[in-house]
């Protein structure tokens, strides 16, 4: 189980998926050598030895990075698993490295960049929890 974060290229002025047109087609987010040359650059310890699935490891969490191998590439989702702050920040270079816009999967709405917007993956965190003690 993971959080999921869908990073497309979405209009600039919605803040959640529900305000996006049903009739929206995202346009890609680049050729795939490019993108993947962006997420090296930004994230030297990104292993990308399976250029469909990059793997990111933080001191408390972990990320699969779901590239694909289309051309070009039309979104990346991310998921991920453990716990720390930090892995926000993370996102935010994978969102600037693509272009794209990061949506999380748990509550619709789009990520800001913010520092302090921690309500997706407090929350997946808390349900984590629970499902680990049993209820």
């Amino acid at each position: 189980m993971s959080w999921d974060i869908f990073i497309f290229d979405a209009p600039t002025d919605v803040s959640s998926v529900d305000q996006i047109s049903e009739d929206f087609s995202p346009p890609p987010l680049g050729p795939g050598p490019v993108i993947r040359q962006r997420l090296r650059a930004e994230l030297p310890d990104l292993d990308l030895s399976d250029p469909a699935w990059g793997q990111l490891v933080g001191q408390t969490w972990s990320m699969e990075l779901n590239i694909g191998s289309e051309e070009p590439v039309n979104s990346v989702m991310l998921h991920v698993r453990g716990s720390g702050d930090e892995v926000l920040s993370v996102i935010t270079q994978i969102v600037a490295a693509t272009g794209g816009r990061a949506l999380d999967i748990s509550t619709g709405e789009f990520l800001t960049g913010d520092p302090d917007e921690t309500a997706g993956w407090h929350g997946f965190q808390r349900y984590w929890d629970r499902i680990l003690d049993g209820g």
